[in-house]
């Protein structure tokens, strides 16, 4: 039996831990020990921080792993690379972890490599660099976290840079913030498998946030609503995202603005997509096994080819204003037959200051596409 260790035991993991014991594989789960499903699930839970790359590579290497991954976590991703890296397991190496985890050096080989992105600043240090050449609006957030942790809009010299710098830096790792020029346009992400370098692309979503000031998601749909021409326009950028950040193997997950015809790359991670897209929505809207694929590409295994998609439209919407939850009731007594999962534990809907503070969540499967869209929220 073939042995393959996950960084991570949160529900974002489960999909990922059942999926590799289904195909058989005996799974070694590596997590701060919290309580988590992931922790009872693995045949094997090693209650190390996923941020312990040295303790974790003596136990891979003493357990003997034949590959190592991880979905929807960017500090996961740092560890699995160095671990694969170190065992000469399938992935895509420490430099290239690097360069996805950590959003300057990101925009620093976007630049590199020609990919079309928003003009940026490093502050380290508590120095705020000199900006004047910036046009607002701004945008300021951490350099090492996801799901809009520590972001904040800046519409005018006015507002208070000081502040917003302060609150991306604390809550960033490493203790850095990025200022960037806000891109306009409606926001989408791209999903895609890669092995060997070579990019597929699997969907493109379209975003719903809570726009200004923090851009918390409150819903994905998919496929979007681009035409065959931009999402072909967005294959190329993308596929020229991940060369730049040396991606060869596994998932990724692209987030952009398109605007007209510009377009233009906010971030790309070498992970599968959070808020279930890449462990849920693709399955259902393809029915293609992006998990499985991940599974596979860490054991140094070809992917099933990707091919006739279902043509289906998937969605999840978060619950996290009083519109999301009346719209769960009037789809549970008009077509419940679309609610693929529910998950609506009560919260107060005031103290949702990020996305890991949403209160609950719904999602949807169909084949009609205008109607899951109807029950999407308004567009920013």
């Amino acid at each position: 039996m073939k042995k393959i260790a996950i960084i991570g035991a949160s529900y974002l993991q489960l999909p990922l831990i059942r999926k590799a014991k289904e195909m058989g594989l005996e799974t070694h789960v590596f997590a701060w020990e919290c309580g988590d499903e992931g922790e009872s699930e693995a045949d094997y839970f090693y209650p190390i921080s996923i941020v312990e790359k040295e303790q974790i590579l003596e136990k891979c290497r003493e357990i003997g792993v034949d590959g190592i991954t991880s979905i929807a976590s960017d500090l996961a991703v740092l560890t699995v690379c160095y671990v694969a890296e170190k065992m000469g397991l399938t992935g895509n190496g420490i430099d290239s972890s690097l360069k996805s985890a950590n959003k300057y050096l990101m925009k620093k080989a976007f630049e590199a490599g020609g990919v079309p992105a928003a003009k940026c600043a490093l502050v380290e240090n508590d120095v705020i660099p000199d900006i004047s050449s910036f046009s607002y609006p701004l945008i300021v957030k951490p350099t090492d976290r996801s799901g809009s942790r520590g972001v904040t809009r800046l519409d005018s010299a006015s507002d208070d840079l000081k502040e917003a710098v302060s609150r991306a830096v604390g809550q960033s790792l490493e203790k850095k913030a990025l200022i960037e020029e806000y891109v306009p346009g409606n926001e989408y992400s791209v999903e895609c498998i890669s092995y060997e370098g070579k990019h597929t692309l699997l969907a493109v979503t379209k975003k719903y946030t809570t726009g200004n000031p923090h851009y918390i998601e409150t819903g994905h749909i998919e496929p979007s609503d681009l035409s065959a021409d931009v999402i072909e326009k967005v294959r190329q950028i993308v596929f020229r995202g991940l060369d730049a950040l040396g991606v060869k193997y596994g998932a990724s997950h692209s987030e952009l603005k398109v605007a007209g015809d510009e377009i233009k790359v906010i971030e790309i991670g070498a992970r599968m997509g959070g808020d279930m897209i890449g462990s849920t929505l693709v399955h259902l809207s393809t029915g293609y096994d992006f998990v499985k694929a991940v599974a596979k590409i860490s054991l140094g295994e070809r992917p099933e080819p990707y091919g006739n998609p279902l043509n289906k439209t998937a969605a999840i919407r978060y619950i996290t204003d009083a519109d999301a939850a009346k719209c769960l009731d009037t789809i549970r007594k008009e077509c419940p037959e679309v609610l693929y999962e529910v998950d609506d534990r009560a919260g107060d809907l005031a103290s949702i200051i990020d996305s890991s503070t949403r209160k609950g969540y719904y999602i949807m499967a169909s084949s009609d596409r205008d109607l899951i869209a109807g029950f999407m929220p308004k567009d920013d």
